[in-house]
């Protein structure tokens, strides 16, 4: 007898379960994704134990004739696929045919459905793979499955699921992520008879944030708008047609990020669906992050909600079993396309940070009810993340931090004394007093004490588009510039700030092919490492683009005869060891667009006034009036933020004066 045999049916669907159900939320992820097919419009997920006890999801979809709902439970069995043609153009979220015989095959599941066409609806109840009942019903049309007992008969696997509470977070994570994805339709998730999730259908995706994030969260994220670009591509063989020998490639990108000035220490809150897929994708991560380089440390990752939409024939769905990882046909497009939005749209935002007022210091940015129902259960954020990936670095879908979330610190403190700020004509420290609005000004209502503001001391300028009004008060420190705006009350560092201005001028000089340099008394010369030495090889002729003036001096060592303008001769060594190792550490990989700014970035970093450094007003007055000239001045070339901004709108909250 040979050794190779045919395995069971049973066999089989219990080892595609384990490829395709690895948690209570994988189940869940099929389903939904089997019911927005089905072209629902209202979903209803009832959750027990944290999926372990129960798992029950409800649409309004177009449902199943009786053969149907028989044949579903069949291996790859599937409406969705007739062709191995349609394999390049899968417009559907499922499309395997392997979801509902694996979750069926691990579990006790029942299936109510009926047809939009039907009179009658039909049950179909299945143990561990093997079908118990089929009978008729009067049902409404739609489907509802219930999972029950996930992994019965599977304890090894069983054994390997996480605390209720996390179990739960994923599943939340989930809904959460699709909810915001199809703002058009109702999702409701329920826990142990407690609701967590209702929203309801709403005309946009900015609506839909603000059901499910709250208010707060607006204040602090971009809204992308609606980019489409199309890209010109070189027609593959077989494609090109008689008149063309290229064609069109169309690709839409909207959604919302968050300014530089919220920095997340995971990916956990990055929110990425391609043609309504949720994803993971490095490409996609890569681009993300590229958009805030020089915005934000490296170490550092923003919120982002992204919704990429291109033709079907551009994305691979079909290179992973739970179908979360997708294959671009242009790549490289794909990758410049959304980086170069996000990026233009956060330069010409220029969104300003914000500093959290007394009542939402310590708290958790709102997250509408859900948030208040999942601290109910108690579970983790830190703990939980949907599915399981090989390389944790581009787990994009975990449960989200509960984004913008607000480091629990006691504001600042501003002690103004006469020797440390420089007023005026010598005038002692003393309370600013805002000025009278003119008779023409429109007021707002009186307040309790029956005091009147002019509305444009109401207004919230949401960016840094004010820095040129500001008037400079004083310093803290000698480190922070304090400034009075139309907009409130500002803390600019002004260190950063001055980084940035070097950082741009620096560029700048660069593109025209003049930077301002400095020659030196006597050639500098440096011994390098042999690591060194390769990365000088490298980027030597960039190197000496923006300013310096090297040459090889014999075996691992170089001569630096002149320096760029502000750089001290004492610096020069320091600066030239700091771009080699950014360069072997970050940049290997990198673009030549990328080492320059790493090598303008150092130079900038250098050369930039410096904290503990006491200015005189017209110094203050020049530095934010050259700030606001830049053209990124949210954030220094590290990618740390430059200014804060109190809004008078808060500051008169606080005072209880509105």
């Amino acid at each position: 007898m040979g050794r190779i045999r045919i395995l069971s049916d049973v066999v089989a669907n219990k080892i595609a379960a384990g490829e395709v159900v690895e948690r209570p939320a994988s189940v869940v992820k099929e389903l939904l994704e089997n019911s927005l097919d089905a072209g629902s419009t209202e979903f209803r997920l009832d959750v027990e134990a944290g999926g372990r006890r129960l798992l029950r999801i409800s649409d309004n979809g177009i449902g199943m004739m009786r053969d149907d709902a028989l044949l579903a439970f069949e291996r790859h069995a599937t409406s969705k696929l007739s062709d191995v043609k349609d394999l390049l153009s899968i417009s559907t979220l499922g499309f395997r045919g392997e979801a509902l015989p694996s979750i069926a095959s691990v579990s006790r599941l029942t299936l109510e459905t009926r047809a939009r066409e039907e009179d009658i609806g039909t049950i179909v109840e299945i143990a561990g793979g093997k079908i118990l009942k089929c009978e008729d019903a009067a049902l409404p049309p739609g489907t509802t499955i219930t999972v029950r007992d996930l992994f019965y008969n599977v304890p090894a696997r069983k054994k390997f699921l996480r605390s209720e509470p996390t179990e739960m977070a994923h599943i939340a994570s989930l809904i959460t992520h699709y909810s915001l994805a199809h703002p058009a339709k109702s999702f409701l998730l329920r826990h142990n008879n407690i609701e967590l999730l209702n929203v309801t259908p709403v005309p946009s995706l900015r609506e839909r944030v603000f059901q499910v994030f709250g208010s707060n969260a607006l204040q602090d994220l971009v809204d992308l708008g609606d980019h489409t670009q199309e890209i010109a591509q070189p027609a593959e063989e077989g494609e090109e047609s008689a008149s063309s020998s290229t064609q069109s490639r169309r690709f839409r990108l909207r959604g919302f990020v968050s300014g530089p000035q919220v920095q997340k220490l995971n990916r956990n809150s990055i929110y990425l669906f391609v043609n309504g897929r949720l994803i993971r994708d490095r490409l996609l991560m890569h681009a993300l992050t590229s958009a805030y380089h020089n915005l934000m440390p490296p170490a550092c990752y923003p919120f982002a909600l992204l919704f990429l939409e291109c033709d079907a024939e551009e994305v691979d769905v079909n290179v992973h079993p739970s179908k979360t990882e997708v294959r671009f046909r242009h790549g490289s497009a794909m990758h410049d396309f959304v980086r170069d939005t996000i990026r233009d749209v956060l330069i010409a935002q220029r969104p300003a940070a914000r500093m959290p007022s007394p009542a939402q210091l310590g708290a958790d940015l709102p997250y509408s009810e859900f948030s208040q129902r999942m601290q109910e259960i108690s579970f983790s954020a830190s703990e939980a993340g949907f599915g399981a990936s090989a390389d944790p670095s581009i787990d994009s879908t975990a449960v989200p931090e509960f984004v913008l979330r607000r480091e629990a610190s006691p504001p600042p403190r501003f002690n103004f004394t006469e020797s440390t700020l420089p007023w005026s004509n010598g005038v002692a420290a003393s309370p600013v007093v805002a000025e009278a609005a003119p008779p023409s000004s429109k007021l707002t209502a009186p307040d309790s004490h029956g005091d009147v503001f002019p509305e444009s001391m109401l207004h919230d300028e949401p960016t840094l588009d004010a820095l040129r009004d500001l008037r400079p008060l004083g310093q803290i420190h000698d480190s922070f510039i304090i400034a009075a705006g139309r907009d409130g009350l500002w803390i600019i560092d002004q260190h950063v700030a001055h980084e940035r201005i070097l950082f741009e001028k620096v560029l700048a000089e660069r593109g025209r092919g003049a930077p301002e340099t400095q020659g030196l008394l006597m050639p500098l010369v440096i011994q390098l490492t042999a690591a060194q030495q390769l990365e000088y090889a490298r980027i030597g002729d960039e190197l000496n683009s923006m300013g310096f003036d090297t040459e090889p001096f014999g075996n691992r060592t170089i001569a630096v005869k002149s320096t760029p303008a502000g750089i001290a001769s004492s610096d020069a060594e320091k600066v030239i060891f700091e771009i080699l190792e950014t360069a072997e550490r970050e940049l290997r990989k990198a673009s030549v667009s990328d080492v320059r700014r790493a090598i303008a970035a150092s130079i900038a970093c250098r050369a930039a006034i410096k904290i503990n450094m006491r200015l005189e007003p017209a110094k203050m007055e020049w530095l934010l009036r050259e700030l606001a000239a830049t053209s990124s001045p949210m954030s220094c070339p590290h990618g740390r933020p430059i200014a804060l901004r109190y809004p008078t709108r808060d500051i008169l909250k606080n005072f209880h004066r509105i």
